[in-house]
């Protein structure tokens, strides 16, 4: 993190230099909170039948209801509720017996009826907890070395409620309210099925604060994906986060005052969050003042945050229960229906398939912030062994998505492609290097495995008639080389390997190569 000036209430202040890290969390202790919203992947809004997916012309999914009109009246999504209460049995939370919504009341251009429809005192869920694990490596650049370490975050409640609009900025450079020339609203987002997921204080992180941030939000985003409930996009903001951050005094016992970094939008930018205000935070106290009770932006390029609003007077949002809605009351047996078919959690289906793989935390980590969880145990199951499916995934075509920008389950190649690379390789019918001309093949859109091998004419030469016959003008080529190898330097063959190799477009198989140089060469 840069060093750079930070004045009081997150504003620039020429002479005040970050605290390091380091020095920062020696005298403070960090208290993390999280707030993240979920939007629900449902076929339609939360209150009307108007399509909720991302994207689409500017309000063209809309209605009377979604626009709150005179007269229109809500109809709450049975599916809504039940993927909520989904995400609140798989964090471990009592649900409600009963609830009901509330109206929030407020202005923002971007809510059309100018009061929104949420839970308030009585939330569909609440109590629970989610357990996250950092391993060595992921530890190891906040100063642990003490092997993985695990917390368990409590969940403070679940909740449901509509998503607003979006309000965009025009002609500005930042694409912010300030410097635009004016400002357009889409209301195709609002009334969108929004869950939110409000944790409590994750106290005794100490360094490991923004480590714990960062595996928290992963960790969630693993479990909404499992559930079917979200497609936790959160560069479409499908996913969003807000973190709250507080410093007190080493060992002194009491929370700092809070600030909360709005709509966070990466889980490495959640992490750098958590970091900067840390730092930005300890020079704060370092020089007398107090931190300001506000939101906060956080900026991708700088790695920094600066002052939003305001929130050290309580707003007052007016709730009272929304007329147009009666309570919830979900039955006992609907919950359990519920609960029984809740699939493997992500935890628990990384530590099976950690033991039954033979690989380590560390190896599971990787396979994980790759993306290729699900694509390795698809080639496993599809004939490969765990080393190959882990080989090919997360080096050539981990390369491959990263190159081009995609994510790595959006390649066009199947688990069951690199089953049969494998196999190929396996069998002696490919080598590594004309085993990745086959994928480009087949990424190419050439065809399957064994359709890329008869076009390209791509199979390993094994036969010793033909390699002999390389073999011999290799040896006619760099006589130096062969008399090394006579006089007993048998680690010069790798060149004349090479040399074969070369002239073979790597189709030969190069160990049964080895062999025939050395026959020649080494006979008596």
């Amino acid at each position: 993190m840069p060093s750079s000036a930070v004045g009081r209430g997150g504003g620039v202040r020429a002479g005040r230099a970050l605290v390091g890290y380091d020095e920062a969390v020696s005298r403070y202790d960090p208290l993390i909170g999280l707030e993240t919203h979920v939007e629900l992947g449902t076929r339609t809004k939360l209150f009307c039948g108007c399509p909720a997916k991302f994207g689409g012309e500017p309000n063209t999914h809309v209605c009377p209801v979604c626009l709150g009109l005179p007269g229109s009246l809500p109809v709450p999504s049975r599916a809504a509720i039940e993927y909520t209460i989904r995400i609140g049995l798989a964090l471990n939370c009592s649900i409600a017996e009963w609830c009901r919504f509330a109206r929030k009341n407020y202005f923002y251009p971007d809510m059309p009826k100018n009061f929104q429809i949420s839970q308030y005192d009585e939330p569909l869920c609440t109590d629970g907890w989610l357990e996250v694990t950092l391993d060595e490596a992921e530890a190891a650049p906040y100063g642990h070395s003490g092997g993985p370490r695990t917390f368990r975050v409590g969940i403070e409640r679940v909740h449901l409620e509509e998503d607003t609009g979006k309000s965009q900025h025009m002609g500005g450079a930042t694409g912010r309210i300030h410097g635009a020339d004016y400002s357009l609203v889409d209301y195709n987002r609002a009334g969108i099925p929004l869950v939110e997921i409000v944790t409590r204080p994750v106290e005794d992180t100490g360094p490991l604060a923004p480590a714990v941030a960062h595996a928290y939000v992963t960790e969630l985003r693993d479990l909404l994906r499992s559930l079917g409930v979200s497609d936790v996009r959160m560069e479409e903001g499908s996913l969003r986060c807000d973190v709250n951050t507080s410093l007190s005094p080493r060992g002194s016992g009491r929370w700092g005052t809070r600030t909360e970094t709005k709509n966070v939008n990466s889980l490495r930018s959640v992490e750098r969050a958590v970091h900067s205000e840390i730092e930005r935070q300890a020079a704060v106290l370092d020089a007398g003042e107090r931190v300001i009770q506000e939101t906060r932006h956080f900026h991708e390029d700088s790695g920094i945050t600066t002052s939003g609003r305001s929130k050290e007077e309580a707003q007052d949002y007016r709730y009272f229960p929304e007329p147009d809605l009666v309570p919830l009351a979900p039955p006992r047996d609907w919950v359990d229906q519920i609960r029984a078919s809740l699939p493997e959690l992500p935890a628990a289906r990384r530590a099976r398939l950690q033991e039954a793989w033979g690989i380590t935390a560390a190896e599971m980590t990787n396979i994980r912030n790759a993306g290729a969880l699900d694509l390795v145990e698809q080639t496993i199951a599809a004939g490969a062994s765990a080393a190959d499916a882990r080989k090919w995934w997360l080096n050539v075509l981990a390369r491959r998505a990263n190159d081009t920008g995609v994510e790595l389950a959006s390649l066009p190649i199947t688990p069951a492609d690199v089953a049969a690379v494998a196999a190929l390789v396996g069998s002696g019918a490919l080598n590594d290097r004309l085993a990745r001309q086959v994928i480009e093949g087949v990424l190419a859109g050439e065809g399957t495995p064994d359709q890329v091998v008869a076009a390209r004419d791509l199979a390993v030469v094994s036969d010793d008639t033909a390699l002999n016959a390389a073999v011999d003008e290799a040896i006619a080529a760099r006589p130096d080389v062969a008399d090394k190898i006579r006089g007993g330097k048998v680690t010069a063959a790798h060149a004349l390997v090479g040399a074969v190799m070369k002239a073979t477009r790597g189709q030969a198989d190069a160990s049964r190569v080895h062999e025939l140089i050395l026959a020649r060469l080494t006979q008596s």
